[in-house]
């Protein structure tokens, strides 16, 4: 398979950027929002740990293409950093308000499993990350990495919990599930089309 398309260089490195830091300081400030919300049974601050957790990841990904510093490496970190934030965070927020335990058992398993299988596979082409799976497969990249699906992969999902509609939040985590189960069928079979004979 050929990937023409107007891309960044394939750069692995380095990991000292600019953009790392900024994934290592949010990853770690909304992770201990999170806890310190658990403990003190701040729902207010679970809400704060949230925002810095998804203001410092579009900050990330905005440094890393404006000084074009966009690495592979980097890409994986910003990928482990979202689950280890987002696993603290739906923890905590299922801890203090038990009624979205659903939600969370339908989004967790697709969030951290699914969507992290997804977000990897981009290292078996020559990407340098989920935001240009484009060249590969502009379906999946639409109903994963796009501008849209990136904001309701996760914010739908946490935005209908935050106005209380937990039913909503339960019907997009389903088709989240659903869309992510397709995906990685669709990319089982690239890799089966792609791979070695």
């Amino acid at each position: 398979m050929t990937l023409v398309d107007s891309r960044p260089a394939l750069q692995v490195g380095p990991l000292l950027t600019i953009p790392n830091y900024i994934t290592i300081t949010r990853t770690l400030a909304a992770v201990t929002l999170g806890i310190v919300a658990l403990v003190s049974g701040s729902v207010a601050l679970i809400a704060v740990a949230y925002g810095v957790y998804w203001l410092g990841d579009m900050l990330d990904g905005l440094a890393a293409r404006r000084l074009g510093q966009e690495t592979r490496a980097g890409a994986v970190l910003d990928i482990v950093s979202d689950r280890a934030c987002t696993a603290v965070l739906c923890m905590g927020l299922v801890a203090l308000m038990p009624d979205v335990s659903l939600v969370a058992v339908v989004f967790l398993p697709s969030f951290m499993v699914l969507d992290t299988m997804l977000s990897l596979a981009f290292l078996c082409w020559p990407v340098i990350s989920p935001n240009y799976f484009h060249v590969v497969d502009r379906r999946v990249w639409a109903l994963n990495w796009s501008p849209l699906a990136k904001a309701v992969n996760t914010a739908g999902v946490i935005g209908a919990v935050a106005f209380g509609r937990y039913s909503l939040a339960v019907t997009v985590a389903l088709a989240v599930l659903v869309i992510k189960i397709w995906s990685a069928v669709a990319v089982a079979k690239l890799l089966n089309r792609d791979g070695p004979a």
